[in-house]
């Protein structure tokens, strides 16, 4: 671990000591708000078009926009059906499973594309615009035998910021769904940090952000070097931390 990842996680360690000085006076609004900017964010970077303020209007009053695909609306509604789901999983102290991945998966893509929903993918794939080519479909049970081996062997020897970023990037450089690897990858990043008392951490979805988002995940994926993406998380968590602290104050 560099020193700039222990300052960085230092740094946001006191920030979540401060915060849970503040917890009990965290209103349900502020929380809600950025639950939805989540939600936005993290389809955003999928290339849904809503905004923040359609998004909303999606999933509380459940208003149809003009000129917007079903597809759109859908993965709004999908997602915040996700999150409300993972939040259960921490509210019951359930264990991060295979079961829960293939369910948050099937929340994502509801309605949308019923016969890939909670299944792993039995097609190639390949991912435009990056060039990690994801492993071959015959693979996949494998590699994510590997995956939950590995989340079990290290889930209580390394710090949690870490193992949700670990988490994260190992599975979408497996890819295993056909479609909604990233809004998977990145919810199942929240729950690990939701679960260890941290708040959720909100990747931007506007160009620059995507593009550091990326880049980050391209050195992990083609180069090994995971430091730029294991960063990118602390440092988003650290920001969330920040945003919050500065509303219950």
């Amino acid at each position: 671990m560099s020193s700039n990842t222990k300052d960085l996680l230092v740094a946001t360690d006191r920030l979540k000591g401060e915060l849970n000085h503040y917890r009990q006076m965290q209103s349900d609004k502020v929380t809600k708000a950025f639950e939805m900017e989540y939600t936005y964010e993290s389809n955003k970077i999928e290339g849904n078009t809503l905004t923040l303020q359609e998004t909303a209007l999606v999933i509380e009053k459940g208003l149809t926009i003009g000129g917007k695909s079903l597809n759109e609306h859908l993965e709004a509604i999908n997602h915040s059906h996700a999150l409300d789901y993972v939040k259960e999983i921490v509210t019951d102290k359930m264990p991060f499973t295979e079961s829960i991945l293939l369910n948050i998966h099937r929340l994502i893509l509801q309605g949308i594309d019923n016969k890939n929903a909670g299944k792993y993918r039995t097609v190639q794939v390949l991912i435009s615009g990056a060039k990690h080519i994801p492993p071959q479909p015959y693979l996949i049970t494998k590699e994510m035998e590997d995956y939950f081996i590995w989340y079990n062997n290290n889930k209580d020897n390394i710090h949690p910021i870490i193992l949700a970023a670990e988490l994260h990037e190992r599975l979408v450089t497996i890819h295993p769904f056909i479609d909604g690897n990233g809004r998977t990858s990145r919810l199942i990043m929240n729950l690990i940090l939701l679960q260890h008392g941290y708040p959720i951490a909100i990747l931007k979805g506007d160009a620059e952000s995507r593009l550091q988002y990326y880049k980050a995940l391209d050195a992990a994926q083609t180069q090994n070097n995971k430091q730029d993406f294991i960063n990118l998380i602390i440092q988003t968590e650290n920001d969330t931390l920040n945003r919050i602290l500065k509303a219950v104050k």
